[in-house]
């Protein structure tokens, strides 16, 4: 019996979410025993004054959900929340940049996030529903190179797109886990049987915004 709850961000993303929907956020992340809550990076302070005495982690954002901020935007943001209490930084990559295979681009800018994140984990988003299966080996070849933790599938923000997908994930770690990076699925995994299917592809961690619904199935 696979425990689920260790694999859960439990994911708030939603431009109309409002405080008191945040704060259930984070006391359903503790009476849930969840890996960590995701948020906006306008809340990790709000996140870190109602989670500080808890094991959950703080997971934010950065240049989401596009990717096409500039570096230094992007580096500001993650220093930025790493000072207000994050955890973790997923970070979008420029889809823009990988369709042109502009790989100095795509490398550098992760070194530069990389390095804003002072030791926490950096995960690259590398928007799956956009990609064919060479551009997500090179996706994850590129993070490989730029010293990301993660690779994650998706953001979720894709109109009329899958999300995660067991095949795309079985992709990721197959080019991935020879250099020790890991993955996280996330986009549409809504239930027991989809987070199963992400975790026996080999995610580690699931982005979810049905966490509960998930470890109540």
């Amino acid at each position: 019996m696979v425990d689920l709850n260790k694999y859960i961000e439990h994911t708030l993303l939603k431009q109309d979410a409002t405080e008191n929907d945040l704060i259930k956020l984070f006391d359903e992340a503790k009476e849930n025993n969840f890996f960590g809550v995701c948020v906006n990076p306008c809340y990790v302070k709000l996140a870190h004054e109602h989670l500080k005495d808890s094991d959950v982690k703080i997971v934010t954002v950065i240049g989401f959900p596009l990717g096409a901020n500039s570096t230094e935007v992007k580096v500001f943001e993650t220093k930025k929340a790493i000072e207000d209490g994050a955890d973790e930084i997923d970070m979008v990559i420029n889809g823009t940049k990988l369709k042109d295979n502009d790989k100095d681009f795509i490398v550098n800018e992760i070194k530069s996030i990389k390095q804003a994140c002072a030791g926490h984990n950096l995960k690259v988003i590398i928007e799956t529903d956009l990609l064919s299966r060479e551009e997500i080996v090179r996706a994850c070849e590129y993070s490989i190179l730029g010293g990301a933790d993660f690779v994650k599938t998706s953001t979720g923000f894709v109109k009329g797109g899958v999300g995660a997908k067991a095949e795309d994930v079985k992709l990721m770690l197959d080019t991935v886990k020879d250099a020790g990076l890991k993955v996280k699925a996330s986009g549409g995994i809504r239930d027991r049987q989809a987070a199963l299917d992400m975790i026996n592809a080999g995610a580690v961690r699931l982005g979810t915004s049905s966490g509960v619904k998930i470890v109540k199935d």
